[in-house]
C-alpha cells in the first residue's frame, strides 16, 4: 500500500521530530581557542582542581575528551567560569603532550595500569629505616618504575633516630642514587628541610612510599602551612602505617621554585607494564656491553655478554649485580 498518492509534493512528507534537537550532528568539533592553561592538582570523584593564573578552579572532562583521563601533574586547557567561586564548574577540554609518565599495577599479573602523576621529573623513594621497617623489594620496584619512566630517582630515608642508614645505603651505593637521611628531631627544627630542598628546588617531585613511613610529615614540612595534609600514625600491631591520604595532591614549594606531589601510601608496586629490556637503559656503564648478547638476552643466562665485559674491566661488578637484582624484582614480592 502507498503511503503517498502518485504525485506526492512536500507537503504530503511527514518528517519525524529529533527527540534529541533538531541540530544535525557533525564531527566538527569546536577548538576552544579561547580556553585557559592550566595545572591538575588534585582529581577527587570526577572533579579536578586545575591551578590557572594561581585561581584553583573545579572543572570536569569535557565528553569530547572521551575516555582520555587528566591527572595530577597534566598541563591542561579549560573553558567555562574560571572565576574559582563555589558552585562553579569549568571543563577541561584538551590534554597537553605529557613529558613523563608514572604508572604502577595493582601486581604484577594485573595489566590494568594506573596513572600515578604525569610530567614529573623526580621520583622520591620515602622509607622509614624503621617503625615500618624498610622493604628493600619495594624500593627496587619503585626505581624500576622510575628508570623506566624517565624520572630521576631520589631516596629518602626518615627516622634515622631510631635506626642508623649504613646498611641501606650500603645496599644502594652502586647504584649512584642521590639520598637524604633525616630524623624527627631535624624536622622540628627545620634543619633536615634544608638539606631536601635542595634535591628539589626547580624540579616536579613525586613522593611514593609505605602508609606511616612519613612522607606526608615530610611533605607538610616543606610546603607553606595553608596547605598541610592531614597525617597518620603506625599500627603498634601490624607495624603497618594508616592510609591518611586519599589521592595525590600537586602542593608549590616557597618561592615557586618547583613542586611536591603528595601521593597515598601504597601496600604494592606492580611492575606488568614494564619492558625489561628498558631498565638497562640506566646503566650507562653497562649498556655499551649488551651489544655482543644474544637476541632478547634478559641479562640475566649465562649467555648474557655482560658478565665478560665486566671481567674485562669495562664496569664495576656490583653495578651488574645492581642491574640483575631489579630485573628479578617482578619475579619477587615486594616484602620477600
Amino acid at each position: 500500500m502507498r503511503r503517498y498518492g502518485k504525485n506526492p509534493d512536500e507537503d504530503d512528507i511527514r518528517v519525524r521530530p529529533n527527540r534529541k534537537g533538531n541540530r544535525p550532528r557533525t564531527n566538527i568539533r569546536p577548538k576552544h581557542e579561547d580556553a585557559a592553561d592550566g595545572m591538575v592538582l588534585t582529581v577527587d570523584r570526577g572533579r579536578l582542581t586545575v591551578l590557572i593564573d594561581d585561581i584553583p578552579v573545579t572543572a570536569m572532562k569535557a565528553r569530547e575528551l572521551g575516555r582520555k583521563a587528566a591527572v595530577v601533574g597534566d598541563q591542561v586547557s579549560v573553558v567555562g567560569d574560571l572565576s574559582g567561586k563555589k558552585d562553579t564548574l569549568a571543563r577541561i577540554v584538551r590534554i597537553g603532550e605529557r613529558t613523563s609518565v608514572l604508572r604502577r599495577t595493582a601486581d604484577d599479573d594485573d595489566p590494568y595500569e594506573r596513572v600515578v602523576v604525569a610530567n614529573a621529573d623526580q621520583l622520591a623513594i620515602v622509607t622509614a629505616l624503621a617503625d615500618p621497617e624498610p622493604r628493600p623489594r619495594m624500593i627496587d620496584r619503585c626505581l624500576v618504575a622510575a628508570y623506566d619512566s624517565g624520572l630521576d630517582p631520589l631516596l629518602v630515608l626518615t627516622k634515622s633516630d631510631l635506626d642508623p642508614p649504613g646498611k641501606l645505603l650500603e645496599m644502594y651505593g652502586a647504584l649512584g642514587v642521590p639520598y637524604v637521611v633525616t630524623s624527627r628531631d631535624e624536622l622540628e627544627s627545620g634543619a633536615a628541610v634544608a638539606r631536601v630542598r635542595e634535591q628539589l628546588d626547580g624540579k616536579i617531585t613525586v613522593f611514593v612510599g609505605h602508609s606511616g613511613v612519613g612522607k606526608t610529615t615530610l611533605v607538610n614540612a616543606l610546603v607553606p602551612k595553608g596547605s598541610r595534609r592531614t597525617t597518620g600514625h603506625v599500627n603498634a600491631v601490624t607495624g603497618r602505617g594508616r592510609h591518611t591520604t586519599t589521592s595525590a595532591l600537586a602542593l608549590p614549594l616557597p618561592d615557586d621554585n618547583g613542586w611536591v606531589i603528595d601521593t597515598p601510601g601504597v601496600r604494592s608496586f606492580g611492575l606488568h607494564y614494564v619492558d625489561p629490556s628498558r631498565v638497562i637503559h640506566a646503566f650507562p656503564d653497562l649498556e655499551p656491553g649488551t651489544e655482543n648478547c644474544p637476541r632478547a638476552c634478559s641479562h640475566d643466562e649465562p649467555d648474557c655478554a655482560l658478565d665478560e665485559w665486566v671481567t674485562q674491566g669495562h664496569a664495576d661488578p656490583a653495578r651488574l649485580y645492581s642491574l640483575r637484582r631489579l630485573l628479578a624484582t617482578r619475579e619477587r614480592r615486594e616484602g620477600d
